[in-house]
């Protein structure tokens, strides 16, 4: 059998973070708002530290805990997360569920995040210009439960159980992208394996092993064990880097190498407006993506999925440039800029107006070394204006880069190639878990599917 009670009756207590604005610190604690709250996850990307006295003060009215359930209250209402680890947050308009354990968070969490729970957040939001859940209408909020708490946790295990391996492809994601850009910046940034060249000539050592040393990381021991092919693969890499560092106007680099800048690799490419009535469809031939769409479940790197659609006539009807597959996409203006979010297009995309596109140029970059430089330039850099941070193309193609030979940066992108292939093969695996979650979790919590050899409904 299954009951409903207010959220007020099923928590320890419901409550929401401060409503004031604490000055921000260069060290102490961070404060999140709504807006951090993204995909059932807390992004610290571009929030900001509170001192030590302005957290301990709002924690004495609303201390976030483990297995406590977190819901963003302004703007995009109804987004829930359930905290999973000892938080070192405070918060502020978002509602607080202190629940009372783990069983009892996951049940919530899952709850909240159904077609059915979505239904009523957004029934029982305020506001014109701006969205608000009342800290009332969360109290009063009524959470179907079922009176089995043995139900409970089988229906929590299922769920959690594809959750788990999400976020485990989450995290091997991020080590094998943190791999990818450490290539990245060893070849190109640190010219780590010239460095080690250049060291190698003057101790007297043989170049060409110091460099292949370099490259892979592996002593000389491990190098003479590689399998054959392997060895002279790694050997050819490591021909590819000169043994000298030469003057140049951004200081030492490659013998070789030349100073120049991002529009010399890429060509920039604005986004196009996308008219409300426009918005809406969830098919059609090509995606068109916002900024928020950059947080979907499963967009982390490659944009695989968006909220809207259009189709081919309504495409040409708005004439809606298309971005091509490979493109590298980021905000160009507002807060969104700061965070420095790239992401790379998987088939032929229309962007908003507040993103931008970098698009390879062919025989200058591939698509893999733009996206890597591209995430070592930090856009704050370039922004202007105060009230909104923008970016300007121009100012984005003159940003003074170091151009390797063609040889160099092409051995990169094949290996980046087999790097981001792994990548993106987790992530399509993800999204197959999570629309089995989605398509489970809604029969799951109205007892439609049974967890035992019985209904329960």
């Amino acid at each position: 059998m299954w009951t409903e009670i207010p959220a007020k009756e099923f928590c320890a207590s419901v409550r929401d973070g401060t409503h004031d604005s604490p000055k921000p610190v260069e060290s102490g604690r961070f404060l999140i708002t709504s807006r951090h709250i993204i995909g059932g996850q807390i992004d610290l990307s571009n929030a900001y530290l509170i001192s030590i006295d302005d957290f301990e003060a709002i924690n004495k009215r609303s201390k976030v805990d483990r297995w406590d359930v977190l819901i963003s209250m302004i703007g995009t209402v109804g987004e829930p997360c359930l905290v999973r680890e000892e938080p070192e947050f405070a918060i502020k308009n978002i509602g607080l569920f202190k629940t009372k354990g783990e069983l009892d968070g996951k049940w919530l969490y899952y709850y909240l995040t159904s077609p059915q729970a979505q239904a009523l957040i957004r029934q029982s939001s305020r506001g014109t210009t701006q969205a608000y859940v009342p800290l009332g209408a969360l109290r009063d909020f009524p959470v179907r439960v079922p009176r089995d708490r043995e139900v409970m946790r089988a229906i929590t295990n299922v769920l959690g159980g594809l959750d788990e391996k999400i976020n485990l492809n989450r995290r091997i994601n991020q080590t094998i992208e943190a791999m990818a850009q450490a290539i990245f910046k060893s070849w190109f940034v640190d010219f780590d394996p010239v460095k080690a060249r250049i060291a190698a000539i003057q101790e007297g050592r043989d170049p060409r092993r110091a460099a292949m040393s370099a490259i892979s990381g592996k002593p000389d021991a491990e190098l003479d064990a590689l399998p054959p092919e392997q060895y002279d693969q790694l050997a050819a890499t490591a021909a590819l880097f000169p043994d000298e560092l030469e003057e140049s106007e951004l200081g030492e680099i490659p013998r070789g190498w030349i100073c120049g800048a991002l529009g010399d690799i890429c060509s920039f490419t604005a986004g196009s407006a996308f008219k409300p009535e426009h918005q809406g469809s969830t098919e059609g031939d090509y995606p068109f993506i916002k900024v928020s769409d950059m947080n979907l479940a499963g967009n982390e790197v490659f944009i695989q999925s968006a909220n809207n659609y259009v189709s081919r006539a309504q495409q040409s009807e708005m004439k809606a440039k298309l971005h091509p597959l490979g493109a590298t996409v980021f905000a160009k203006i507002g807060v969104a800029l700061i965070s420095n979010r790239r992401r790379l297009l998987t088939t032929p995309t229309i962007i908003d107006n507040n993103l931008m596109s970098a698009s390879p140029i062919e025989g200058k970059s591939g698509k893999y070394f733009l996206y890597s430089m591209l995430s070592t330039i930090d856009f704050n850099t370039l922004a202007s204006g105060t009230a909104l941070p923008y970016i300007n193309v121009s100012d984005l193609k003159k940003v003074a880069i170091i151009r390797p030979p063609s040889d160099v940066w092409r051995t990169f992108e094949a290996k980046a190639s087999s790097i981001f292939s792994m990548m993106q093969a987790l992530t399509a695996q993800s999204l197959t878990l999570a629309t089995t979650r989605n398509t489970l979790l809604p029969k799951l919590l109205s007892g439609e599917v049974e967890v035992f050899g019985k209904s329960e409904s």
